[in-house]
C-alpha cells in the first residue's frame, strides 16, 4: 500500500510545530501533521468557573472549531448556525481532559487557561494534532507566567500527546490521513503521557470486530508514535 509521503506502516506524517505563531496569546503554536494544520492558542484569565471559586485551584478548558475552508466542502461557522456540532463538543472535551491529566491545578492559582484549537486544514487526525499542539501552547503559556513571577511552581507534571492508528486493508497503520481514515476497518485514537501512561483510548470497528492481538498491535504502534511526538514537543520547547 502506498501511503502519503511514501511512509512505512508505522511512520508518522511530517510533523512541524511553529511556536509563538500569534503575538497576543500567552502561548500559541501552529501544528502540522502532514496536510492537517491546527492553530492552538492559550489565553489566561484571572478567574475560575463558579464551582472552583475560593478553592485555590485553577482550570484548563478547551474550545475546538473547524474553519469554513478547512475541507473540500465549505463548513458553515457554528456561531452562525447558533450551536456547536456534537463532534466539536466531543473533541473539545477530549482536549480539555487530556491537558488536565498532566496539570497540577493547585499550582495554577485561581486562573483559567483557555485553549482555542482552530483547524485551518483537515486531512485526518485533527483531534490528535490539536491535543499534541495544545500541550506545547500550554507549556509556552506556563513559561511566560513563570518568567513574569505569576507561577511559583511548574504545574505541568508530564507531557501529553495523541495519535491515530487503524487497520486498513488488514494492515495496522500509524497516523491515518483522510483517505486511510475513511476506508479503515478499525479506527483508534490514543492519548498518552510522555511516561507512557494512557489517558484515553477511543477505538471502533467500522465493520468486522477486531481481536485482542490486533488491539495490542495497534497500541504498541500508537505508543511508538506518542514517543516520537513527545520528542518533537521537547525539541520545540527547549530547542
Amino acid at each position: 500500500m502506498k501511503r502519503s509521503e511514501n511512509r512505512n506502516v508505522d511512520q508518522l506524517r511530517t510533523v512541524e510545530i511553529i511556536r509563538d505563531f500569534q503575538e497576543y496569546p500567552a502561548g500559541s503554536v501552529l501544528i502540522s501533521f502532514g496536510k492537517t494544520r491546527v492553530l492552538c492558542s492559550v489565553s489566561v484569565d484571572d478567574k475560575v468557573p463558579p464551582f472552583l471559586r475560593d478553592s485555590g485551584e485553577g482550570w484548563v478548558t478547551a474550545e475546538y472549531a473547524m474553519l469554513p475552508g478547512a475541507t473540500g466542502t465549505r463548513n458553515s461557522r457554528e456561531s452562525v448556525r447558533g450551536k456547536q456540532q456534537g463532534r466539536s463538543v466531543e473533541i473539545q472535551r477530549l482536549i480539555g481532559r487530556s491537558l488536565r491529566s498532566v496539570v497540577d491545578r493547585t499550582r495554577l492559582g485561581e486562573r483559567t487557561f483557555a485553549i482555542d484549537c482552530d483547524v485551518i486544514q483537515a486531512d485526518g487526525g485533527t483531534r490528535t494534532a490539536a491535543i499534541t499542539g495544545s500541550y506545547v501552547a500550554l507549556a509556552l503559556a506556563v513559561q511566560k507566567l513563570t518568567r513574569e513571577g505569576k507561577l511559583e511552581q511548574n504545574p505541568l507534571l508530564d507531557h501529553v500527546a495523541a495519535i491515530s492508528v487503524g487497520i486498513v486493508n488488514g494492515q495496522v497503520l500509524l497516523d491515518l490521513d483522510y483517505p486511510e481514515d475513511s476506508t479503515a476497518e478499525v479506527d483508534l485514537n490514543l492519548v498518552a503521557t510522555g511516561s507512557g501512561e494512557l489517558v484515553e483510548v477511543q477505538g471502533t470497528a467500522e465493520g468486522s470486530p477486531f481481536s485482542r492481538a490486533q488491539l495490542d498491535q495497534m497500541l504498541d504502534t500508537a505508543m511508538k508514535g506518542i514517543s516520537e511526538l513527545v520528542n518533537i514537543q521537547r525539541k520545540t520547547l527547549h530547542g
